[in-house]
C-alpha cells in the first residue's frame, strides 16, 4: 500500500471508561461504555462516525468519476456490538445512503460502487455484515 496518511490516537483508562486523545489534539474526549449512565462517547460511535464520513467521500468520488449529478447526499452508520457464538464480541453495520438527482437504479450502483472502494468497506470485508440501503429522495 502506498500510504499517503497516518492518524494515530492514544485510549488510556479504565478500558471502555477512560479517555482518547488523538496525536494532534484535535480529537479529545472521554470514553464511557454503552449503558454506564457515564458522560462520554465509546468505540462504536467513534467507529460509526468514522466509517460514514469516510463512506460519504467514497460516495462523492464515485459520483464524480461517474459524473453523476448527485445532490443532497448524507450516509447514516449504525454499528452495533454483540457476542458471538465463538465467545467473543463482533460488530455489524447497516449503512443508510440518501441522496437526489439521479435515480435509484444509478443510486445503487454508485453505492456498491462506494463499497468497492471505501477503506472501511475494505477493511471490514468477510470480518463483519456491512448492509447497504439507498434511499432517493
Amino acid at each position: 500500500m502506498d500510504t499517503f496518511y497516518t492518524a494515530s490516537a492514544t485510549a488510556t483508562g479504565d478500558g471502555r471508561n477512560g479517555h482518547g486523545r488523538s496525536s494532534d489534539g484535535v480529537l479529545d474526549v472521554d470514553l464511557a461504555s454503552p449503558g454506564s449512565n457515564r458522560p462520554g462517547t465509546n468505540p462504536e460511535q467513534l467507529f460509526a462516525v468514522g466509517y460514514a464520513a469516510c463512506f460519504h467521500s467514497a460516495l462523492k468520488h464515485v459520483a464524480s468519476a461517474h459524473k453523476a449529478p448527485v445532490a443532497d447526499t448524507a450516509v447514516t452508520a449504525d454499528v452495533s456490538i454483540g457476542t458471538l457464538p465463538t465467545g467473543g464480541f463482533g460488530l455489524a453495520v447497516a449503512l443508510h445512503v440518501e441522496m437526489s438527482g439521479v435515480d435509484q437504479e444509478t443510486a445503487d450502483t454508485l453505492v456498491a460502487k462506494a463499497h468497492e472502494v471505501c477503506p472501511y468497506s475494505n477493511a471490514t470485508r468477510g470480518n463483519i455484515e456491512v448492509e447497504l440501503d439507498t434511499v432517493v429522495a
